[in-house]
């Protein structure tokens, strides 16, 4: 039953569940290990833990498919030795996935099988998603031309624990994603060469989400304004997070836009990376109004992204209404995306909200950065 539901969901997304040849059931019977020539292959007390690694490595070894999912009922709860074990002896592939899909969910085995880098699910429709990205041609031709120009970790930044925004902007330079420009000044100092009218923002490690604490004022004419917009500030955070440490106040240029879009990435302790593209603003999270794909993404996926989010239905000619630079959408997407590639700094999530979505280009008028917190 487990496994007809991730048949199914595959299906959904044109991934074809395969049976094995008349020559491969033959090698098996061989062994003692009696399977039909169905793409579900049902062992359910048919063999024993040594003929499953078998039958796997047999899989895994010969060209018949593209990737293996092994669905494992409650006896990923109560005979993990049965169920589990024989996907971590077994000998794998290095061009084809194995993954597994338990149900119900058996956190023991799950916890198991991540601690030896097997992809585990909770659900036929992450299992189905994750597998039907991976399979995608696109993906591969991306991950091959990528390796070419490898992308760096700015020198002078941490490794390790929660970046400010002026330093998730470095970040975005590296990565070729556009922003306003900016400086971060202390309250002794407010000289500054930011056009006006701008945007003040507290400048802090403790704070990840600056207007849940008021941390931000827009619309700043002068340096008299400006004053007052840091008191109030001050104040604001003082009264919320009393704790925080505040590094400074950064500056930015006002801009303008069509609309306002999110652009996350997280390392998903099931998954692995993921990028996200939904309606932004300060009410992201309470919208479902999302895209999801494995990280890193191609351009064509970026672009199938934009097209599942409904709001970005308002900037691709809805009723004459001015239309935005998809291009450059498309460009962010895959550009956060390639967090995935850093070799020697961890992110765990990584944020822009919002990006300002414009007739000419897109601008990333806000970061979050958060890093593995130790070298552990």
């Amino acid at each position: 039953g487990g496994a007809a539901t991730v048949v199914d969901q595959l299906g959904l997304k044109g991934v074809d569940a395969v049976a094995p040849p008349t020559e491969f059931i033959k090698k098996m019977e061989r062994q003692g290990i009696k399977i039909e020539r169905q793409p579900i292959i049902d062992l359910t007390l048919a063999a024993t833990s040594e003929q499953f690694q078998y039958l796997l490595e047999a899989i895994l070894s010969d060209n018949w498919c593209d990737a293996v999912i092994a669905v494992a009922g409650s006896s990923a709860q109560f005979h993990a030795s049965l169920a589990v074990e024989p996907l971590i002896r077994a000998k794998k592939s290095a061009s084809k996935p194995l993954v597994a899909f338990l149900t119900p969910e058996a956190h023991k085995s799950l916890e198991l099988l991540r601690e030896n880098e097997i992809a585990a699910f909770r659900t036929p429709e992450s299992c189905a998603d994750s597998m039907s990205s991976f399979l995608n041609t696109s993906s591969k031709e991306l991950l091959i031309e990528q390796s070419a120009r490898p992308i760096s970790w700015p020198e002078e930044l941490p490794k390790y624990g929660v970046l400010v925004e002026s330093q998730a902007l470095k970040v975005w330079n590296e990565l070729g994603i556009n922003h306003p420009k900016e400086k971060v000044i202390n309250c002794n100092d407010l000289t500054h060469d930011i056009p006006y009218p701008l945007v003040v923002k507290v400048s802090s490690p403790d704070i990840l989400h600056k207007t849940e604490v008021q941390g931000v004022q827009v619309g700043i004419e002068n340096e008299s304004e400006l004053e007052s917009a840091i008191n109030k500030i001050k104040l604001s955070v003082s009264k919320r997070l009393p704790n925080a440490r505040i590094q400074g106040f950064q500056l930015q240029q006002m801009e303008q836009n069509l609309i306002e879009l999110i652009v996350g990435y997280r390392d998903d302790p099931t998954v692995g990376p993921i990028v996200l593209l939904g309606a932004g603003g300060i009410t992201a999270e309470l919208s479902e109004d999302v895209s999801i794909r494995l990280a890193p993404v191609s351009r064509e996926q970026a672009k199938q992204m934009i097209d599942e989010v409904k709001l970005t239905k308002l900037i691709r000619g809805y009723r004459n209404l001015p239309e935005g630079n998809i291009d450059a959408i498309m460009d962010t997407i895959t550009a956060i995306s390639r967090l995935a590639e850093l070799k020697d700094v961890k992110v765990l999530d990584a944020e822009i909200n919002p990006l300002f979505v414009q007739t000419d280009r897109v601008v990333a008028v806000d970061g979050l950065i958060v890093l593995k917190d130790s070298q552990e």
